[in-house]
């Protein structure tokens, strides 16, 4: 009987649950999407916030660095930006036609013996988008997204909401601050030893270490026997930090902290063929004397 524990032991699979980033993970870069989201933030700024367009620039790249989102910085600094329209307005003029079904991918994650999970700083509706424009629905158990990260932001979900998608929403809070005073981050960073600390920001998103917990706790993920797949080198670092085996995408150089680099999500097989191997693995008994039954996969 310990032998055959021990043998079940050894054969166990070491990862149980593969957590995907979305966007610049599950298709390249090379689609335009993230430049048309640069190119819309920049435009809302303008528009929505009247901000001086001789300031964009400069000032989305320290939100961005300092904040992990543009959004989660116009928070910070205190800005009144109504997220539903924020996201309707970036995400809502993207070129989705540029993302092709992906039958190749599709057939990947369907033939993995794990638990998919997408996990993104995006809102619901980008998601499903690009998900269907991808032909991969019904791949993933579940998307952790804006929403699920900051309930408080959208506490219901309507009766015509895709009930397929999990996750969207939780019983974690988050707390939000209100200022009329837009904190001058352009100003902050051009005094060289200014000791002012930044605002914080009420949003919750990657890289926060504190977000990554958030959502593995929300899908119940242990992130020791997780593969976190990501192209933001951040997001990967702070996914380690946590706990998590990294995959970083997009290219094939390993930084610091990542456990694996590969140029394409397409070359996971290639790179981790022992993801397949829960199919293989085969189920011990010992009624009397040594057989070995193996199991049967579709």
């Amino acid at each position: 009987m310990e032998f055959e524990d021990r043998y079940r032991q050894a054969q166990k699979p070491k990862y149980d649950c593969l957590l995907f980033d979305l966007d610049d993970t599950l298709y390249p870069l090379s689609t335009g999407l993230a430049a048309g989201c640069r190119k819309n933030i920049g435009d809302y700024m303008v528009e929505k916030l009247a901000i001086d367009e001789n300031k964009i620039a400069d000032l989305c790249n320290l939100l961005y660095k300092n904040y992990g989102t543009t959004m989660a910085g116009l928070r910070a600094i205190g800005y009144d930006v109504d997220h539903d329209e924020y996201h309707s307005f970036v995400h809502g003029r993207l070129p989705y036609e540029n993302l092709k079904p992906d039958p190749v991918l599709r057939h990947l994650l369907l033939g993995l013996p794990i638990r998919k999970v997408i996990f993104t700083n995006a809102d619901k509706v980008h998601a499903a988008k690009v998900l269907s424009r991808l032909g991969l629905e019904g791949c993933f158990e579940g998307i952790i997204c804006f929403e699920t990260m900051n309930p408080i932001h959208k506490s219901t979900i309507s009766d015509d909401e895709d009930d397929d998608i999990e996750f969207v929403g939780s019983s974690l809070s988050s707390t939000t601050t209100n200022s009329n005073e837009i904190f001058d981050i352009i100003g902050h960073f051009s005094q060289p030893n200014s000791g002012s600390k930044l605002p914080e920001t009420p949003i919750v998103c990657k890289p926060s270490q504190d977000a990554i917990e958030r959502a593995l706790k929300i899908a119940s993920i242990n992130p020791q026997r997780t593969l976190f797949f990501e192209d933001s080198v951040r997001n990967i670092q702070s996914g380690k930090r946590v706990g998590l085996h990294t995959v970083l995408i997009g290219t094939s150089h390993r930084v610091k902290g990542a456990d694996y680099a590969i140029e394409s999500i397409h070359n996971i097989k290639e790179a981790l063929p022992e993801l397949w191997e829960a199919e293989k693995i085969s189920e011990v008994s010992y009624p009397g004397k040594l057989t070995v039954e193996t199991s049967v996969t579709a």
